[in-house]
């Protein structure tokens, strides 16, 4: 190899590397610092790696792995990349989701809230469970079905309807014919009739109610000064009570207070009475001891007379032997 191959072979090694280093370092400015998040959903609808993630609709990252949950395999694990500074929250909500209905899908996280704590990289954000398609579609069968059972109802109640509104035709039909008509004629020409007899009963009434009207005007004119004196005989009366009733309750109170002395002194009386009629019995108690001493006395004189002479009783003489 010459000289020229090698000085060309090198300048296309050294153009090669300095592309590839253009290329890296720009793809690094675009990019930015990424932060790694996970999340989990029942349902990944054909999300794959590389997908977008979407933070109030603004792209902010990628998908790096979509795979199932080495721990819980009910539920798939979503790796993703997001940039540095994206101000993920607690209350950020990540659920799949797609810009347009012919797009890939992508994962879409809400904004959350401003009180919300930031998340820390590595950290697993809360998902919210999409409906899928397979839902979609048995939520419309069983729509269907529960409209077909609707539609039959519908169209037995309109039979039912259809029914009842020809019954009431016929009704109509058979209440509005001929003979009927007769009938209510009749009834409107003996109505004319009958109001054409009240009618004078019904004005000589209004007469003797207008009658009765001003006679009773009259009355209550007639009235009107007796309803004043017997007003004003109240006002006196009234003006009466109210000057009586002051010297009444002083009299009352004085009575009030006679009467409960007369009591204190009732009850005096009936203590000193109650003292005499035990003394009273003492002293009949005492008389009548003395008198059965007495009684006692008078006994013993009589049986032994020379007591009251003799102190000691003589003996009684022997029998002679």
């Amino acid at each position: 190899m010459n000289t020229e191959a090698k000085v060309g072979a090198f300048v296309l090694i050294s153009l090669a590397i300095l592309l590839g280093t253009i290329y890296r370092v720009s793809n690094m400015q675009m990019r930015g610092a990424r932060v790694p998040y996970r999340t989990y959903l029942r349902y990944a609808g054909g999300l794959q790696s590389g997908a977008d993630v979407l933070f109030g609709g603004i792209k902010v990252g990628t998908v790096t792995a979509v795979r199932p949950d080495p721990q819980d395999p009910t539920r798939i694990e979503i790796l993703m990349d997001v940039k540095e500074g994206t101000p993920l929250n607690a209350k950020s909500v990540a659920k799949l989701g797609s810009v347009t209905i012919i797009t890939s899908p992508v994962i879409s996280i809400s904004m959350g809230s401003n009180d919300a704590p930031r998340l820390p990289p590595n950290s697993v954000i809360t998902s919210q469970e999409s409906i899928s398609i397979d839902d979609t579609q048995r939520k419309i069968v069983a729509l269907a079905d529960s409209a077909q059972g609707l539609l039959e109802a519908v169209h037995q109640d309109v039979n039912d309807l259809t029914g009842d509104a020809r019954k009431l035709i016929a009704n109509l039909n058979e209440i509005t014919g001929k003979p009927n008509q007769q009938r209510v004629a009749e009834i409107l020409t003996n109505t004319d009739a009958l109001i054409a007899n009240i009618s004078p009963k019904i004005d000589h009434i209004s007469d003797q109610l207008e009658k009765f009207s001003d006679d009773a005007n009259a009355l209550m004119g007639k009235l009107s000064p007796t309803v004043d004196n017997v007003n004003a005989t109240v006002s006196n009366a009234n003006d009466t009570i109210t000057a009586v009733r002051q010297p009444l309750q002083a009299n009352l109170a004085e009575m009030q207070k006679t009467l409960n002395q007369a009591r204190g002194l009732i009850g005096d009386v009936r203590a000193s009475l109650r003292a005499k009629d035990q003394a009273m019995g003492d002293t009949v108690e005492n008389l009548r001891v003395t008198t059965d001493n007495l009684r006692e006395l008078t006994e013993s004189l009589k049986q032994r007379p020379w007591s009251l002479v003799r102190i000691r009783q003589p003996k009684d003489r022997e029998v002679p032997k």
